[in-house]
């Protein structure tokens, strides 16, 4: 037994970078709205430290809407071919403008002009629309470095459980799963 869910989630995200062909970091995210209609969708993880999980997008996409509604979410992380996956649940914060801003000065240039020219989860009349709002935006960005966008920053998730399963020979997986407690957690058991 343990004592802190993050070094096991530290050691196996590691495992599955060397292992995984693509995206190590996708993970599914559930939100629900106001009214509790759940929806579930892959981000990419791009920070966790015992903080929390964090992800980036517009603040006003349907994810953005629903988490300022219901600020909850669960996470998921199947690695499958480690026969892992990892679930956490807890509320949701969003992070600070400096960390939003350094999180975005990473991204490639397209991505950037990609964030001003998509209105996400909004509808869309053509491609060709997207595109030209593209285009407008790298003439208008030329030279210049690319500024985020006010409606694009991110969210921590802040886990009060976390769930580490290993696929197992005849369906007896291991499951442990940690459930916070106090400024602590604790660890136990669930059958598979």
């Amino acid at each position: 037994m343990a004592d802190d869910p993050h070094p096991l989630f530290e050691t196996w995200f590691n495992e599955a970078a060397a292992a995984e062909p693509n995206d190590h970091n996708a993970m599914a995210l559930a939100t629900a709205d106001a009214e509790g209609w759940p929806s579930v969708r892959m981000v990419l993880l791009k920070g966790h430290d015992p903080r929390g999980f964090v992800f980036f997008t517009n603040l006003d996409s349907r994810k953005g809407g629903e988490l300022a509604d219901n600020p909850r979410a669960a996470l998921l992380f199947h690695w499958k071919s480690l026969r892992r996956q990892v679930r956490i649940e807890g509320p949701v914060e969003p992070v600070g403008e400096t960390e939003a801003d350094v999180y975005f000065a990473t991204r490639s240039r397209d991505s950037q002009l990609g964030a001003w020219a998509s209105d996400q989860s909004r509808p869309l009349d053509s491609r060709a629309t997207f595109e030209a709002r593209y285009d407008e935006l790298r003439a208008r960005f030329e030279g210049d470095d690319v500024p985020r966008p006010p409606r694009w920053s991110g969210f921590r998730v802040l886990p009060e459980r976390m769930e580490f399963w290993s696929d197992r020979a005849h369906r007896l997986h291991e499951r442990r799963l940690f459930v916070r407690s106090g400024k602590g957690w604790s660890e136990g058991l669930l059958y598979p």
